[in-house]
């Protein structure tokens, strides 16, 4: 099976330009780095701040993605050093916002949470689609989340931001097609990366357990997983591959939830 996928997939992106932000810390983002890389793309990526490993790459580019002026920078980069890319993986998201309710959220952490989570994605599109309008082909995969379907009191601010995120990759999916441009959404369940095992450590500091057991406690609240376990952020990196390959030529406009079954709804 190895050499099987070797000869399929090892030059399946040769020659393809490829922009993941936030591809760096053990997440999705550096999985999905690794995986396009091994296929043979040229991929650049982007973080807050630079790690050791990147300062003398030529394939990372130092920014913060949540501001205008950061995403101007890696455009500006972008074009200057690649003229533009085929492929667009807006990865990078999260929230910084602090737990207590709607009452203990301000303007600042609402508008920051949007910033990373649905503005970053819409500048770094506008900045980087009229390269592949002229050029005539090229995909972006927006990283969203279940939880855009789960709000709750502590994630309100992110989860609507995400729904923002997965509305507006409809319609520029749609908008888009005609042209020539791909456009797609990942909906990532609880995915065991560098950021979850940190939470699961101080959550089990907290309620008195160990990791397993915080592990445990995070998945009921979400009201178990199916399968039995959290993702890898490899097997979403897998996904992302697919879809922005030429096997997943005719999906468009489409959300697709890789979370072990958490998500019950049809």
């Amino acid at each position: 099976m190895a050499s099987m996928d070797k000869l399929l997939f090892e030059n399946e992106f040769s020659g393809k330009r490829v922009l993941v932000t936030g591809g760096t810390k053990g997440g999705i983002g550096e999985a999905i780095v690794k995986r396009l890389t091994l296929a043979g793309a040229t991929v650049i990526t982007t973080a807050r701040k630079t790690p050791d490993e990147m300062k003398s790459s030529d394939l990372f580019i130092q920014a913060d993605i949540s501001t205008p002026d950061g995403t101007t920078k890696i455009v500006t980069e972008i074009l200057e050093r690649f003229g533009g890319v085929d492929i667009l993986v807006n990865n990078v998201g999260g929230s910084s916002a602090p737990t207590g309710g709607v009452l203990a959220q301000s303007d600042m952490d609402w508008q920051l949470t949007f910033e990373t989570n649905l503005f970053a994605a819409v500048r770094l599109d506008r900045g980087l689609l009229p390269t592949m309008l002229k050029q005539g082909h090229g995909v972006i995969v927006h990283i969203s989340s279940i939880q855009r379907r789960f709000p709750g009191e502590n994630t309100m601010a992110y989860s609507a931001a995400k729904a923002a995120l997965t509305n507006y990759s409809k319609a520029l999916a749609t908008e888009l097609a005609p042209k020539g441009i791909r456009v797609n959404t990942v909906a990532p369940g609880f995915t065991e990366t560098k950021s979850a095992e940190a939470l699961m450590k101080r959550m089990a500091e907290n309620l008195g357990t160990d990791i397993d057991g915080a592990r445990q406690n995070l998945m009921e609240s979400l009201g178990g997983i199916p399968i039995g376990r959290t993702a890898r952020p490899e097997e979403v990196a897998e996904l992302v591959a697919f879809l922005v390959s030429e096997r997943s030529s005719y999906i468009i406009g489409a959300e697709h939830t890789i979370d072990g079954g958490i998500v019950r709804t049809i």
